[in-house]
């Protein structure tokens, strides 16, 4: 490297925490709104770590670079993923910052800094999709949906903030925690107890959707019939040998739906639709 090379390398600027909480933030707001099928969520990322990389690289072509490393495939779910990811990227450009300052052996390849992205992406996805999505999310809709049946604006409201809000700030502890703990962070997220807590809040979040399904699915049939002039009321018969059997049924049709169709929900409201009223119209519902 010459004289001239080594000049343009200046010292970085320090990352703070509120520069990662900006950066988590940048990429909250603009998760889904650059997506595009060759990079997926990649600009958002970018857009996101653009003013952290803006005070590690002075020199232009670092600059550059480094906005290219950040912008190959990305896609991943938006706090776990993207809290974990935005944090990690930040401490690992921080040292390939003060690597390249101090001309140093570069330690902090660009495919290490890829392949590290790549392989949580998916892993942290799964995980956040499974606790915020499928837990998470229904405990605050279960809360809400009696104000809903009241005919309050709460019951719309509520679980949209709440659940707004536990995203934005488990993303920031998440961003924070992987800065701070560095490459550490990978197997954190690995460990026993951590995967343990996953699998828990799955099953908590499967248990979730059942309570919701019985207290909420309300579908009964009025088919009733007389023998040797006694009256037998199909309902009440279910009640007593299977209760929330038909509930249980339209539900497990709809999951039977989306798992031979795909999750094609429209479709799937139509065809229930359709076929309710028709059950409805014979007298079987």
């Amino acid at each position: 490297m010459t004289e001239a090379e080594k000049i343009t390398h200046e010292a970085p600027e320090e990352i703070t925490k509120k520069d990662v909480t900006k950066a988590y933030l940048r990429w909250h707001f603009a998760n889904e709104i650059p997506h595009s099928f060759e990079r997926y969520l990649a600009p958002s990322l970018l857009y996101a770590m653009m003013p952290i990389l803006r005070k590690l690289y002075k020199n232009e072509d670092d600059l550059k670079a480094a906005y290219r490393r950040q912008l190959l495939f990305f896609n991943t779910q938006l706090s776990w993923g993207g809290g974990v990811i935005t944090g990690l990227m930040s401490s690992m450009e921080q040292q390939r910052a003060e690597e390249e300052h101090k001309n140093q052996e570069i330690m902090m390849q660009d495919d290490l800094m890829y392949n590290t992205k790549a392989g949580l992406m998916g892993a942290l996805a799964g995980i956040g999709d499974a606790i915020d999505s499928g837990t998470v999310q229904y405990i605050f809709i279960a809360i809400a949906v009696p104000w809903a049946q009241q005919g309050s604006p709460l019951g719309a409201i509520f679980p949209f903030v709440c659940f707004a809000l536990y995203q934005a700030c488990l993303g920031v502890f998440f961003a924070r925690q992987s800065f701070a703990m560095g490459r550490n962070a990978t197997g954190l997220m690995q460990s026993t107890g951590v995967q343990t807590a996953i699998e828990t809040l799955s099953v908590l979040g499967l248990f979730m959707m059942g309570v919701l399904a019985g207290n909420y699915v309300n579908v009964s049939s009025s088919l009733k019939f007389d023998i040797s002039g006694r009256e037998f009321i199909i309902q009440d018969i279910l009640d007593q040998i299977v209760p929330g059997i038909l509930p249980l049924a339209v539900v497990m049709g709809v999951y039977w739906f989306y798992t031979k169709k795909g999750l094609k929900v429209t479709q799937a409201l139509l065809w229930l639709t359709l076929i309710l009223i028709i059950l409805a119209g014979v007298g079987i519902l």
